[in-house]
This record gives C-alpha cells, sequence and structure tokens, in this order.
C-alpha cells in the first residue's frame, strides 16, 4: 500500500550477497518509501583492510546498491564511514596507532563522497563492547575526528556506540561540543527512546523501532527519527528488525496517533538532520 505521507527507515544495510533488492521490495511493498542506506563493515564483504584506500571497495558498493534501491521507486541516501569496531579488526594485524589513522584516513575518503554529493554523511561511533582503556581512548580520537570532519561538511554524522543512558549521551555531546559541529547533526543510532535527553542535549536519536519503543518515544514528543538496523544477513534473517517493521509500525500507529506526529519523524526530522528533500 502507498501511504499519505513519507515512512523513512534511518539506518539500514541492503547486501546483494543476501536478501538485496528483495527486502527493499518488502519495505516498499507495505508502505516505506526512503531508506538511509548505511554501508556494511569491511569484513562482511571480506575485505583485509591494511590500508584507507581498501574501503573505497565498500564505498562504491554501497553507492552502487543505492542507484539500484533508487531505480525501484524507493529513494536511498548513502552514509559511509569506518564502522568503530574496525579498531578491533585491525589491531589484530597492526599497530594502535596505525589502526587510529588507516580509519581517520578511510573517514577522510568517506568525507570526500559526501563533498561530491555521492553520500549524505558520515558513519563512526565507539565499540559496543568492553575494550582495554587505550583502544576506549583511540576509538573516542577515531569518533571526534569523524566529528571534525562533518563540521567542516555540515553534515551529519551517525553513531554506533555502546548502548547508552544519559551519562553516556552527555559524554558523546561534550566530544561533539569540542568539534563546532552543530548538534542536531549528530545521530545516535540504535537509541533507545531517551527523545527528552537528547533534545536537551541537542543531538538526534534515531529509535529502534523494537516493542513499545516508538510508544514510548511519542509520549516524549516527536524529536526522533525510527530505523530497523536491518542487516540483510543470509546468516541472520530478519536481524536487528525485518524490512517491513517501520512502515507495518507506523502504519499502526497513526489509528492511534494520526499522521501529523509521522510526517515530522519521517520526512521534516531527517531532512533537518541530514539536509535532504524526502518528497513522495
Amino acid at each position: 500500500m502507498t501511504p499519505n505521507f513519507p515512512i523513512t527507515d534511518e539506518h539500514m544495510h541492503i547486501d546483494p550477497r543476501a536478501k538485496g533488492l528483495k527486502a527493499v521490495k518488502e519495505f516498499q511493498n507495505t508502505g516505506g518509501t526512503h531508506i538511509f542506506l548505511v554501508m556494511k563493515p569491511s569484513w562482511t564483504l571480506g575485505i583485509r583492510v591494511t590500508k584507507p584506500e581498501d574501503q573505497i571497495a565498500v564505498f562504491e558498493e554501497t553507492i552502487d546498491i543505492s542507484r539500484q534501491i533508487n531505480e525501484t521507486g524507493v529513494t536511498s541516501f548513502p552514509v559511509l564511514g569506518v564502522h568503530p569496531a574496525e579498531i578491533t579488526k585491525l589491531t589484530e594485524y597492526m599497530e594502535l596507532r596505525k589502526a587510529v589513522e588507516t580509519m581517520k584516513g578511510g573517514l577522510d575518503i568517506a568525507a570526500d563522497y559526501v563533498k561530491r554529493g555521492l553520500a549524505v554523511g558520515l558513519k563512526s561511533g565507539r565499540p559496543h563492547y568492553p575494550v582495554s582503556p587505550e583502544v576506549w581512548d583511540a576509538s573516542n580520537e577515531v569518533m571526534e575526528y569523524a566529528f571534525t570532519l562533518a563540521a567542516d561538511l555540515d553534515c551529519a554524522v551517525q553513531l554506533h556506540t555502546e548502548d547508552v543512558g544519559e551519562p553516556e549521551l552527555i559524554d558523546i555531546t561534550e566530544r561533539a561540543k569540542k568539534t563546532g559541529i552543530k548538534l542536531h547533526r549528530v545521530v545516535k543510532h540504535y537509541a533507545p527512546p531517551l527523545v527528552d535527553v537528547c533534545e536537551r542535549l541537542g543531538i538526534f536519536p534515531g529509535v529502534l523501532a523494537g516493542k513499545d519503543a516508538i510508544e514510548e518515544a511519542l509520549e516524549q514528543g516527536t524529536r526522533f527519527m525510527m530505523e530497523t538496523d536491518y542487516i540483510d544477513d543470509p546468516e541472520r534473517p530478519g536481524a536487528v528488525l525485518g524490512p517491513k517493521t517501520i512502515p507495518r509500525k507506523t502504519l499502526k500507529l497513526v489509528e492511534k496517533y494520526g499522521e501529523e506526529p509521522f510526517w515530522k519523524i519521517h520526512k521534516e526530522n531527517p531532512e533537518k538532520v541530514y539536509d535532504v528533500d524526502i518528497e513522495l
């Protein structure tokens, strides 16, 4: 079905080795219209990164998939960068300092895609699992470098991080402030429904549309985006959430909340954060 308003998934992966465009069709057939297409980590493409330029293959595949998605009638916006878990992969075979520089170099290349209008934002963050203090500090350095690049470009940064509560969100915000990035360009991907906290801090949550999370977010307002983090992995079908989730959930919630909040969530918010046009 086609709704009267856009329905946007603010964080999806599409993999030509998995469901690929079939997942996009599922999204579209249930009412989805726009996707922020996030590059997959290099190792899932079988790439062993030894230098920044090795990330180009990841970026080029993402751009190509985005073009194919756009031909289906769904609009996709590429988000490119370096997955923060890359630091753990890289330090298996190089020194930590070289790993940091390799990741920064990958972000430089991603930033060039944004500058050329081929992508709408950067992907960065810090590991979502326990690491040594040295790796934690190095990861924060890489994340802050992404903020600095995005400040220069005036583009968004999607953050993959540890599970967050208010203290972690404050820490991220303080690090972002040092770089001059506009805070509404800082997106906490895979966010819990801490809409009030993010609004107070100035950063933006991409709320994972799991059980009751969107309802909880709506109790606090409409200053958030919705995402599935669909990873399109043949070994984990439907993980994290399936491609039909956001259209189905949105259309169900419209029955209770009406359409107005979802114009804000699916159109106005991502337009503001990513500086894109979301049109039907």
